[in-house]
């Protein structure tokens, strides 16, 4: 999706890098330390030194080979791995896990943050464990290889090379049905060149985690919410049950409203994907323009550097700092240009370099509402970073109070940022212009909304099935488009074969895996939070906030973005919201617009 934590951390990416030569922390258990706090801490002191500095070489070998991808050269790939396998070799080694497991059994008398550094300590051992340094190693190389193939690619389309962007305005602006399905294949083609890659990584993957007594890779990435993958998959069913409702009548909806528009009479009982205004359709909002709210005419006219540079004035109108000279000079902001004899990572993503004041952002911004939309996304994780860098947060809690309130503060300020009367204030529409709010309501419940069953159904699914209950390999496409019909109502355009593996054209599945519930989760933590400071901050409706130079709001993003990782985030988010997770803010949100959606559907066929 355009706003990942490529944590990813996911992007935003919350990068989990890996780097070169082997090291441990050097403090003995057992040492002539009487306080059994202050022999944690040492050995935490320590470690985090060690691990800083190897993350940080890591990043910066991961930063070059996402800005710069030459044909042939396998330069900064070999530079990454090597780093990679040094991170890899630190955080993983056996000194460092039996130190901090010897610790841990006395954790009664530890402080709860060094409790929570110990059990950082043993996640990232458990996918590096230099118990199995060759099964690391392999997958290392495996995952650069395999990232270098996806952002190498050289899309065609008619026989010229395009770039993922342009495939993306064909789906977003073409009326031809014809036209759509050339880009809509070539968008494609990638996904055959990443099937064997993705069949070693999950083989590789899987057995890095059960090294440390993980079942899988899906159950380890899960346990990051101290949930069991069980769990995780039932608050999925969850989330898409409570949606479901709304969900049904937009797909409804769309079916007839663009079988008229591509003028054909049969209404089918599932939409063909590329009807659709996005590669996954994922995100149908490109359907609806609302009138007075021309937004690509008013940016195209600032150009690109606007964008950036008034994301940025958003945030330090909310009370945050300036960003630092380094982040422009620094980051990769805008397209190639046409003439660049190298490639580089299209997916917008935000990257913590140092876990200290070096932050930086990759994007291709174009003057354009899903550019802008994404600028500010992308600073909110930028801001967050910047926010837990702070002396009360140790290195190895600089991260979201869990992955999803990464995405949730990014997509938060995406939001805020796209309502009238934020707009308003930046003279890119009359404020008296009128607007209707049911279609506006429509265009966001088409981003928002329909997100929900690919993230958390088709999407969370594959993924689970593919590391947790080793999904043959002679069905990975029949299982993905088997789910797109099951939670999309979506099929492709003619019969998919396993020639194709159209799940890996998704970035996350590659490089970023078996967490896009993150996605799902943050959706959900998004509203909870603008309930919240709409209704009782701003004292505004949910559907028409200006947060634009609210101190107040500011104040309250800094108290859940400061404590970072240290911050339990069920507690959090009941202190911060008053209540649990729950998708009753969002439901609500959005509630005006089924009544709509039902008078439209009168006399229409339901086909989910």
């Amino acid at each position: 999706m355009k706003k990942l934590i490529l944590t990813g951390l996911t992007a935003a990416i919350l990068f989990s890098c890996s780097s070169q030569k082997t090291e441990t922390a050097t403090t003995t258990i057992g040492a002539d330390i009487t306080n059994l706090q202050e022999e944690a801490q040492l050995f935490l002191d320590e470690y985090s030194a060690t691990y800083q500095q190897l993350y940080t070489a890591s990043a910066e070998a991961e930063w070059a080979s996402n800005i710069k991808i030459v044909e042939g050269d396998s330069t900064n790939a070999i530079a990454t791995r090597k780093a990679n396998e040094a991170f890899a070799a630190f955080t993983g080694s056996t000194e460092n896990i039996k130190q901090a497991r010897q610790l841990l059994e006395q954790k009664e008398e530890l402080s709860g943050l060094q409790i929570k550094q110990l059990e950082q300590v043993l996640y990232a051992a458990a996918n590096n464990p230099q118990t199995v340094p060759e099964i690391v190693k392999a997958r290392i190389k495996a995952e650069t290889d395999q990232t270098e193939k996806l952002y190498g690619f050289d899309y065609k389309l008619i026989g010229n090379s395009v770039t993922t962007n342009d495939l993306d305005k064909v789906l977003r602006t073409e009326k031809n049905v014809k036209k759509r399905l050339i880009a809509w294949q070539s968008s494609k083609e990638v996904g055959k060149g990443l099937r064997e890659g993705i069949l070693n990584l999950r083989d590789l993957r899987n057995q890095t985690v059960q090294s440390l007594g993980y079942d899988d890779y899906f159950t380890y990435q899960a346990s990051d919410y101290d949930l069991s993958r069980e769990e995780m998959m039932e608050l999925m069913q969850q989330l898409n049950a409570e949606l479901l409702p709304l969900y049904r009548e937009l797909h409804t909806y769309a079916r007839y409203e663009l079988a008229k528009q591509y003028g054909v009479k049969d209404v089918p009982d599932m939409l063909p994907a590329h009807w659709l205004p996005n590669r996954w359709g994922q995100d149908w909002s490109a359907m609806v323009e609302v009138k007075g709210l021309d937004l690509d005419g008013a940016l195209k006219l600032k150009g690109d550097k606007w964008l950036v540079e008034q994301a940025e004035r958003f945030y330090t109108s909310l009370g945050f700092p300036s960003l630092p000279t380094s982040f422009y000079e620094k980051s990769s902001l805008y397209p190639l240009p046409a003439s660049a004899n190298y490639k580089k990572n299209n997916h917008a993503s935000a990257w913590h370099m140092d876990l200290e004041k070096d932050v930086r952002s990759l994007m291709s911004v174009e003057p354009n509402a899903d550019w802008y939309e994404t600028t500010h996304h992308e600073l909110g994780h930028i801001y967050y970073y910047m926010t837990y860098t702070n002396p009360d947060v140790p290195v190895l809690l600089r991260a979201g109070a869990n992955r999803a309130y990464h995405e949730a503060v990014g997509s938060l300020m995406g939001l805020a940022a796209m309502q009238k009367p934020f707009l308003a204030e930046l003279n890119l529409v009359d404020a008296n212009t009128k607007t209707d709010e049911i279609q506006t309501l429509l265009k966001e419940a088409l981003s928002y909304v329909v997100f929900i069953p690919f993230a958390s159904g088709v999407m969370s699914e594959w993924e689970h099935d593919f590391y947790a209950k080793n999904l043959p390999a002679e069905e990975l496409n029949k299982r993905w488009w088997e789910l797109t019909r099951k939670y999309q109502g979506m099929v492709p355009p003619s019969e998919r074969d396993e020639t194709f593996t159209d799940a890996t054209t998704k970035t996350h599945i590659n490089d970023d895996a078996a967490q896009y519930y993150d996605y799902a989760l943050s959706y959900v933590i998004l509203f909870q939070l603008h309930d919240h400071i709409a209704k009782n901050i701003l004292k505004q409706d949910p559907h028409a906030t200006n947060y634009y130079g609210s101190k107040e709001v500011g104040a309250f993003l800094k108290s859940i973005m400061y404590p970072g990782a240290s911050a339990d985030w069920r507690q959090m988010l009941k202190d911060k919201t008053g209540e649990e997770l729950s998708a009753r803010a969002m439901v609500a949100y959005f509630q005006p617009l089924m009544d709509y959606l039902k008078e439209q559907n009168k006399g229409r066929k339901y086909t989910m």
